[in-house]
Protein backbone atom coordinates (compact mmCIF):
# COMPACT_ATOMS: atom_id res chain seq x y z
CA UNK A 1 0.00 0.00 0.00
CA UNK A 2 1.42 3.58 -1.42
CA UNK A 3 1.74 6.19 1.83
CA UNK A 4 1.16 9.67 2.25
CA UNK A 5 4.28 11.86 3.11
CA UNK A 6 4.06 15.32 4.62
CA UNK A 7 7.90 16.50 4.81
CA UNK A 8 8.02 19.87 6.55
CA UNK A 9 10.23 22.76 7.92
CA UNK A 10 10.46 26.25 8.64
CA UNK A 11 11.33 28.90 5.55
CA UNK A 12 14.83 28.33 3.41
CA UNK A 13 15.07 24.25 4.93
CA UNK A 14 15.48 23.30 1.55
CA UNK A 15 11.83 22.09 0.72
CA UNK A 16 11.84 22.51 -2.94
CA UNK A 17 15.34 21.43 -3.15
CA UNK A 18 14.68 18.01 -1.54
CA UNK A 19 11.43 17.73 -3.91
CA UNK A 20 13.37 18.28 -7.15
CA UNK A 21 16.08 15.65 -5.81
CA UNK A 22 13.51 13.41 -5.07
CA UNK A 23 11.79 13.53 -8.79
CA UNK A 24 15.20 13.05 -10.12
CA UNK A 25 16.03 9.95 -8.13
CA UNK A 26 12.65 8.50 -9.48
CA UNK A 27 13.66 9.34 -13.38
CA UNK A 28 17.03 8.87 -12.92
CA UNK A 29 15.20 4.90 -12.45
CA UNK A 30 13.40 5.24 -15.26
CA UNK A 31 10.09 5.99 -13.40
CA UNK A 32 7.63 8.74 -14.17
CA UNK A 33 6.24 11.03 -11.44
CA UNK A 34 4.04 14.09 -11.51
CA UNK A 35 4.49 17.20 -9.58
CA UNK A 36 1.76 20.13 -8.94
CA UNK A 37 1.39 23.04 -6.36
CA UNK A 38 -1.78 25.18 -5.45
CA UNK A 39 -2.37 27.93 -7.68
CA UNK A 40 -2.31 30.48 -4.77
CA UNK A 41 1.51 30.00 -4.78
CA UNK A 42 2.44 32.70 -7.46
CA UNK A 43 6.35 32.93 -6.93
CA UNK A 44 7.78 30.88 -9.83
CA UNK A 45 4.54 30.81 -11.66
CA UNK A 46 4.24 27.64 -12.54
CA UNK A 47 7.56 26.34 -11.78
CA UNK A 48 9.18 24.87 -8.72
CA UNK A 49 12.10 27.14 -7.53
CA UNK A 50 14.63 26.49 -4.95
CA UNK A 51 16.85 28.27 -3.67
CA UNK A 52 20.02 26.86 -4.88
CA UNK A 53 18.68 28.05 -8.04
CA UNK A 54 16.90 24.93 -9.60
CA UNK A 55 13.78 25.11 -10.71
CA UNK A 56 10.94 22.82 -13.24
CA UNK A 57 7.48 23.31 -14.10
CA UNK A 58 4.69 21.63 -12.50
CA UNK A 59 2.56 19.58 -14.44
CA UNK A 60 -0.67 20.68 -13.12
CA UNK A 61 -1.81 23.20 -11.06
CA UNK A 62 -4.10 22.81 -8.21
CA UNK A 63 -7.10 25.29 -8.41
CA UNK A 64 -8.68 26.37 -4.72
CA UNK A 65 -11.68 24.28 -5.19
CA UNK A 66 -10.43 21.70 -7.36
CA UNK A 67 -10.68 17.82 -6.70
CA UNK A 68 -7.05 16.97 -6.92
CA UNK A 69 -7.56 13.05 -7.01
CA UNK A 70 -9.13 14.08 -9.99
CA UNK A 71 -6.63 16.39 -11.45
CA UNK A 72 -4.30 13.37 -11.16
CA UNK A 73 -6.11 11.17 -12.74
CA UNK A 74 -6.86 13.31 -15.33
CA UNK A 75 -2.82 14.24 -16.18
CA UNK A 76 -1.95 10.39 -15.01
CA UNK A 77 -4.14 8.97 -18.05
CA UNK A 78 -3.36 12.00 -20.53
CA UNK A 79 -6.95 12.70 -20.48
CA UNK A 80 -6.51 16.25 -19.68
CA UNK A 81 -5.90 18.24 -22.93
CA UNK A 82 -3.72 20.27 -21.38
CA UNK A 83 -1.13 17.73 -20.99
CA UNK A 84 1.96 16.92 -22.18
CA UNK A 85 1.41 12.96 -22.73
CA UNK A 86 -2.37 13.33 -24.14
CA UNK A 87 -3.08 10.65 -26.50
CA UNK A 88 0.21 8.94 -26.01
CA UNK A 89 0.26 5.29 -23.56
CA UNK A 90 1.74 6.72 -20.91
CA UNK A 91 3.62 5.18 -18.15
CA UNK A 92 2.14 4.50 -14.63
CA UNK A 93 3.17 7.25 -12.31
CA UNK A 94 5.43 6.18 -9.42
CA UNK A 95 4.96 9.32 -7.26
CA UNK A 96 3.22 12.83 -7.11
CA UNK A 97 4.76 15.47 -5.42
CA UNK A 98 3.19 18.33 -4.12
CA UNK A 99 5.08 22.18 -3.72
CA UNK A 100 3.70 24.04 -1.35
CA UNK A 101 1.27 21.81 0.55
CA UNK A 102 0.28 24.40 3.03
CA UNK A 103 -1.89 26.16 0.55
CA UNK A 104 -3.92 23.25 -0.38
CA UNK A 105 -7.85 22.72 1.60
CA UNK A 106 -8.53 20.04 4.29
CA UNK A 107 -10.46 18.74 1.41
CA UNK A 108 -7.82 18.63 -1.00
CA UNK A 109 -5.39 16.85 1.50
CA UNK A 110 -8.34 14.34 2.47
CA UNK A 111 -7.63 13.82 -1.91
CA UNK A 112 -3.82 13.28 -1.91
CA UNK A 113 -4.57 10.53 0.77
CA UNK A 114 -6.75 8.65 -1.56
CA UNK A 115 -4.75 9.23 -4.37
CA UNK A 116 -2.43 7.34 -2.11
CA UNK A 117 -4.63 4.31 -0.58
CA UNK A 118 -6.86 4.21 -2.95
CA UNK A 119 -5.01 4.68 -6.66
CA UNK A 120 -1.61 2.93 -5.10
CA UNK A 121 0.88 5.79 -5.87
CA UNK A 122 2.71 7.25 -2.81
CA UNK A 123 2.43 10.96 -2.36
CA UNK A 124 4.90 13.05 -1.28
CA UNK A 125 3.72 16.77 -0.08
CA UNK A 126 6.00 19.28 1.25
CA UNK A 127 5.57 22.50 2.71
CA UNK A 128 5.91 24.64 5.86
CA UNK A 129 3.50 23.86 9.21
CA UNK A 130 3.01 27.24 10.76
CA UNK A 131 2.32 30.76 9.25
CA UNK A 132 3.93 34.10 10.76
CA UNK A 133 1.39 33.97 13.76
CA UNK A 134 2.40 30.56 14.31
CA UNK A 135 -0.83 29.06 13.47
CA UNK A 136 -1.26 26.36 11.33
CA UNK A 137 -2.04 26.47 7.83
CA UNK A 138 -5.18 24.40 7.45
CA UNK A 139 -3.92 21.96 4.77
CA UNK A 140 -0.58 21.69 7.21
CA UNK A 141 -3.11 20.67 9.96
CA UNK A 142 -4.68 18.52 8.06
CA UNK A 143 -1.24 16.68 5.98
CA UNK A 144 -0.26 16.20 10.43
CA UNK A 145 -3.61 14.61 10.86
CA UNK A 146 -3.63 11.76 8.91
CA UNK A 147 -0.18 11.69 6.48
CA UNK A 148 1.27 8.35 7.04
CA UNK A 149 4.64 9.38 7.88
CA UNK A 150 6.03 12.93 9.37
CA UNK A 151 9.37 14.23 8.19
CA UNK A 152 10.62 17.58 9.97
CA UNK A 153 13.22 19.73 7.33
CA UNK A 154 15.52 21.47 9.34
CA UNK A 155 16.95 24.51 9.00
CA UNK A 156 19.25 26.94 11.23
CA UNK A 157 18.18 30.59 13.20
CA UNK A 158 20.94 33.24 12.77
CA UNK A 159 21.68 32.39 16.52
CA UNK A 160 23.28 28.58 14.99
CA UNK A 161 19.77 26.90 16.31
CA UNK A 162 17.03 25.10 15.16
CA UNK A 163 14.73 27.70 13.33
CA UNK A 164 10.81 26.46 14.02
CA UNK A 165 8.95 29.75 13.81
CA UNK A 166 8.61 32.29 10.22
CA UNK A 167 8.66 35.55 10.73
CA UNK A 168 7.01 37.66 8.36
CA UNK A 169 9.23 41.13 7.52
CA UNK A 170 8.04 45.13 6.02
CA UNK A 171 11.50 45.91 5.87
CA UNK A 172 13.13 45.32 9.10
CA UNK A 173 9.57 45.32 10.61
CA UNK A 174 8.06 42.09 11.87
CA UNK A 175 4.82 42.40 11.37
CA UNK A 176 1.66 40.25 13.13
CA UNK A 177 -1.25 41.72 10.77
CA UNK A 178 -2.38 40.88 7.53
CA UNK A 179 -3.67 37.83 5.56
CA UNK A 180 -2.47 34.40 6.01
CA UNK A 181 -0.87 33.98 2.63
CA UNK A 182 1.47 36.76 1.27
CA UNK A 183 3.66 35.42 -1.01
CA UNK A 184 7.47 37.09 -0.93
CA UNK A 185 7.85 40.33 -2.93
CA UNK A 186 10.08 43.83 -2.90
CA UNK A 187 8.29 44.34 0.60
CA UNK A 188 7.65 41.14 1.97
CA UNK A 189 9.77 38.67 2.49
CA UNK A 190 10.58 35.91 5.67
CA UNK A 191 12.86 34.75 8.10
CA UNK A 192 13.08 31.36 9.71
CA UNK A 193 13.87 31.87 13.46
CA UNK A 194 14.32 29.28 16.72
CA UNK A 195 11.62 30.11 19.84
CA UNK A 196 14.44 32.35 21.90
CA UNK A 197 15.03 34.77 18.46
CA UNK A 198 11.57 34.65 17.95
CA UNK A 199 10.24 35.70 21.37
CA UNK A 200 13.23 38.31 21.36
CA UNK A 201 12.02 40.00 18.16
CA UNK A 202 8.35 39.56 19.12
CA UNK A 203 8.80 41.04 22.45
CA UNK A 204 7.50 37.70 23.81
CA UNK A 205 4.32 37.71 21.37
CA UNK A 206 3.24 34.16 20.39
CA UNK A 207 0.86 34.68 17.34
CA UNK A 208 -2.32 37.29 17.98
Amino acid sequence: MAKLYFRYGAMNSGKSTGLLQAAFNYEERGQRVLLAKPGADTKGDSGIVSRLGMSRDVDFLIPPTANVRELFAQQASGDDPDALLQHVDAPPVACLLIDEAQFLSPEQVDDLFRVAILDNVPVLAYGIRSDFRTHAFPGSRRLLEIAHTLEELKTICRCGRKAVFNTRRLGNKIVFDGDQVAIDGDEVWYESLCGSCYLEASHGRLGS
